[in-house]
């Protein structure tokens, strides 16, 4: 599936913002019609909210059980409404998020010391436990290898140190877009 070029990117930006819109107005997922050009590949994806740089919600499927479009579509809708961490994104904030997609490769087992921060998202699990960061996430944060490992252990609920005591470690590659600006009056563009 990757990479997507800026049509297919455009695509699937314009499809999460009315997502997000049509949520944060109380309408339903079935109303967003989902055009014919649309990337149709089976992938993993993640949609973030930002606002002012923050994050403002963020919900993904990890596995690619239906079309890249559709997973957007639903992943954008349920960031605006169902992300625990935040109450739900309402009308008058939509001038002010900015949309990211992460659309996934598939996963891979990986040694901690064939990560690459900036390269490698990462998934640890162990037992019925299982957390994920995306490659951007350390990036961000300016971790190293070890921190972001360790912080992805965190995420799964494990102690820190669990990806050095029989954690699995998987990785993945994520093709990443967002929004460079957006108002009522323009559509959304790659950046």
């Amino acid at each position: 599936m990757l990479p997507l070029d800026e049509n297919q990117q455009q695509i699937l930006l314009r499809l999460a913002r009315e997502a997000v819109e049509a949520s944060a107005r109380h309408l339903r997922l079935s109303e967003i019609v989902i055009p014919s050009d649309a990337p149709a590949d089976c992938c993993g994806a993640f949609v973030s909210l930002h606002k002012g740089g923050q994050l403002r919600g963020c919900i993904g499927h990890i596995e690619a059980q239906k079309p890249l479009a559709q997973t957007v579509r639903e992943c954008a809708f349920s960031a605006a409404q169902f992300d625990p961490r935040f109450h739900p994104v309402t009308p008058d904030e939509l001038p002010e998020l900015r949309l990211e997609i992460s659309v996934l490769s598939p996963f891979f087992d990986i040694s901690p010391d064939q990560v690459e921060v900036s390269i490698h998202g990462l998934c640890v699990s162990r037992g019925g436990h299982r957390g994920l960061l995306l490659p951007q996430v350390a990036v961000q944060w300016n971790w190293d290898r070890e921190r972001f490992l360790s912080e992805t252990c965190r995420k799964a609920g494990l102690d820190g140190n669990a990806w050095r005591h029989g954690a699995r470690i998987q990785a993945f590659t994520a093709q990443v877009f967002a929004e460079v600006t957006h108002s009522a009056h323009s559509s959304p563009r790659v950046a």
